[in-house]
């Protein structure tokens, strides 16, 4: 069974009352007859294992420019062509 806070309206105080989840909440204070509310507390979350960070879910794989697209092969071997047939037309 749930165990469940309730402050008083009237005089303040706060008491646990053990309760099963079908039951109906408490309305009035047995002590004083005021108001009685529950008292809601946050609840703390734990985060365990990977991929919660985004140092996880990066792939260190994938190399990229300071730009950030990729670099192709086919675009370096373009260009080391163009520079040996331009070097052999100036030796001529």
């Amino acid at each position: 069974m749930p165990t469940y806070e309730y402050r008083c309206a009237e005089c303040g105080e706060n008491f646990d009352v053990f309760q099963k989840f079908s039951a109906k909440p408490l309305r009035k204070h047995e002590g004083c007859g005021g108001e009685l509310s529950k008292v809601i507390h946050p609840a703390g979350i734990v985060f365990k294992g990977s991929g919660f960070y985004t140092t996880d879910s990066r792939d260190a794989k994938s190399p990229t420019t300071t730009s950030g697209s990729v670099k192709s092969d086919s675009d370096s071997s373009k260009a080391d062509s163009k520079s040996s047939t331009s070097d052999s037309s100036a030796d001529a």
